[in-house]
């Protein structure tokens, strides 16, 4: 797990090792192990190190081949790099090194870019190949890849930040990601970014870049929601799950060379992989958990169900509770870390939890993608009792932050134009290979929304403490699997029917069966007090007025009542204005 960039030039010139340093300050806290750039006529590759498989220099990087001069850099795991390296030894090829960073540049050396389709884990990687530069994203987009392009050069990192550092970048505002940020909580679909000169590699897709500069993107992978040929019931069903769900997860404590723990939410999902990895026979697990002050509205924590899971498998259990006077001091610093602008009010609670696990552990599995594999929202169920309407109408109706006409009284007129968002979601939806409707939208959620949300944030949050995050709900064989099943399994017993199933008996009924849950952060949802005021600063701020953003009205309408202003999944509005701006104002 690391922070890679590189510089390709199109104009005859060399990049420059100042850029490249700038560029590799700003990935700094992603690989505070190690440091290492390596330049080859047009291209210059840098590399921060997180160590994690093969603690040794052998695997430091860039990783070059000396036989043919082909470089790499890459972030992330692969989980089945022992049975690939094992292969590529049967092929012929001789390794220097133990960790999966050389299995990725032997594959490609005997496979090309196919090799992609061979690799199970997270990525995102770059390999020059003599005049060719070929950069790789994960099925699931775990694993982040920005890039700029003008005419004179390519450049890409693991951050946006560490592009703005080497300069020339276009920072106007891109109206149709601000479309979808306010419309989709904050998620911009891949290509693009709110920036108008920075995009992103989207996930299961690759990007080949020649020396010239012509760019050609393939995409290595699709995910299909439609029913097996021959119909299973529900015990099998529930078995193949279970059985897919207890791989992913022995994937993902076995490939380390150092600690795993797991982020315990109390919630079905993190308890679920607790009781997982108590059966894989882990020694001394631990388990971490973070809580905030209770508003009338909302508690502040779930300890009352994480307590009796780690008490249930005997787990070193760490608790944190933060008073929101600390929230709020060290929210700046949780921004700084946002590699785009993030409106989910647990931001903020995953970099202070992740702060106090990286003083015990350098590796943790968390629950995100469950619910949006498996069915586990509100509001998934909304969508399916809906009759009528098109599968944009059932889908917006109950999901968008924003209908269109509120997002022309926000935004000024300068970034109006028609329904982007409906247009892209519709896109999406209409895709072929999904059964049914909620096929559709479960897929949809798998392999875009949830890659912009609560997967960049957990990866951004981790990472800012040298946190590396292994996510197992998001396997892409158990993925795979689960969207062939039936929707009504998933959503049956008011969500994640069978992970319900499968936990019952491994986990406590009360954690089964309590009413879903969400990352509590009231003090961002319930807005009022310190909190207010500091929203209010950041909107009536000069810098604020003069970028021409919103339009004073309704700026003036939420801050008047911001309790009475929450989007359809009870976020809050002004607190989407107020994070937009910050985030621009620390990334000028």
């Amino acid at each position: 797990m690391c922070g890679i960039a590189g510089e390709l030039r199109f104009d005859g010139r060399t990049p420059e090792p100042d850029t490249m340093a700038r560029m590799l300050a700003k990935l700094a806290r992603r690989g505070p192990d190690a440091e290492g750039q390596h330049a080859d006529g047009a291209v210059r590759l840098g590399h921060r190190r997180l160590a994690i498989i093969d603690l040794s220099p052998r695997s430091a990087q860039p990783m070059i081949d000396a036989a043919s001069g082909t470089a790499l850099v890459f972030n992330g795991t692969i989980y089945n790099y022992p049975e690939l390296r094992a292969e590529l030894i049967g092929l012929g090829h001789a390794f220097h090194s133990d960790g999966d960073t050389e299995v990725i540049l032997r594959a490609y050396l005997q496979w090309g870019e196919a090799c992609v389709e061979r690799l199970h884990g997270m990525f995102a990687f770059a390999i020059w190949n003599r005049d060719v530069l070929f950069l790789a994203r994960d099925r699931l987009g775990i694993k982040p890849l920005y890039y700029s392009e003008s005419g004179a050069a390519l450049r890409f990192a693991s951050t946006p930040q560490a592009l703005l550092a080497a300069g020339e970048v276009d920072t106007g505002i891109d109206a149709v990601a601000l479309h979808h940020l306010f419309t989709l909580h904050a998620v911009v679909p891949a290509p693009r970014t709110i920036y108008n000169g920075i995009r992103k590699l989207a996930p299961g897709t690759t990007l080949t870049v020649y020396a010239k500069g012509k760019l050609r993107h393939r995409k290595y992978w699709s995910l299909k929601a439609e029913r097996p040929p021959i119909p299973r019931t529900e015990a099998e069903w529930t078995e193949g799950i279970h059985e897919s769900l207890r791989q992913a997860v022995k994937k993902r404590i076995e490939i380390a060379d150092v600690k795993v723990g797991v982020l315990l939410s109390g919630g079905l999902d993190s308890s679920l992989l607790v009781a997982l990895l108590a059966e894989q026979g882990v020694p001394d697990l631990m388990t971490f958990t973070v809580g905030f002050e209770d508003q009338p509205e909302e508690r502040g924590n779930e300890f009352e169900y994480s307590d009796p899971v780690a008490a249930m498998y005997g787990t070193r259990h760490h608790k944190f509770l933060i008073p929101n006077a600390d929230v709020l001091r060290r929210l700046p610093e949780a921004v700084d870390q946002m590699s785009e602008p993030m409106f989910a009010q647990d931001a903020v609670a995953f970099y202070l939890l992740s702060e106090q696990v990286s003083k015990t552990v350098k590796v943790v599995q968390s629950g995100q993608g469950a619910d949006e594999v498996f069915g586990g929202y509100f509001w998934y169920p909304r969508m399916a009792a809906e009759t009528s309407g098109s599968a944009l109408d059932r889908f917006r109706k109950h999901y968008f932050d924003r209908d269109h006409d509120e997002f022309l009284e926000m935004a000024m007129p300068a970034y109006h134009g028609p329904d982007y968002t409906s247009e892209t979601i519709a896109t999406h939806l209409s895709e072929p290979f999904a059964d049914e409707f909620i096929d559709q939208v479960l897929r949809m959620d798998t392999t875009m929304l949830i890659t912009d949300d609560p997967v960049k944030r957990v990866d951004n949050m981790t990472m800012a403490w040298g946190l590396e995050a292994r996510v197992p709900f998001l396997d892409h064989q158990l993925v795979e699997l689960a969207a062939s099943m039936p929707p009504e399994l998933k959503l049956a017993s008011e969500g994640k029917h069978v992970l319900k199933q499968i936990a019952r008996g491994l986990v406590p009924d009360a954690v089964i069966d309590r009413k879903k849950g969400y990352f509590p952060m009231p003090a961002l949802k319930f807005v009022r007090g310190e909190f207010l005021d500091f929203m209010r600063d950041i909107l009536d701020s000069q810098a604020c007025r003069a970028r021409g953003l919103y339009q004073r009205a309704y700026v003036d309408k939420l801050l008047d009542a911001p309790e009475q202003h929450h989007t359809r999944i009870q976020g809050s509005k002004l607190w989407h204005l107020a994070l937009l701006e910050y985030w621009l104002q620390k990334n000028a």
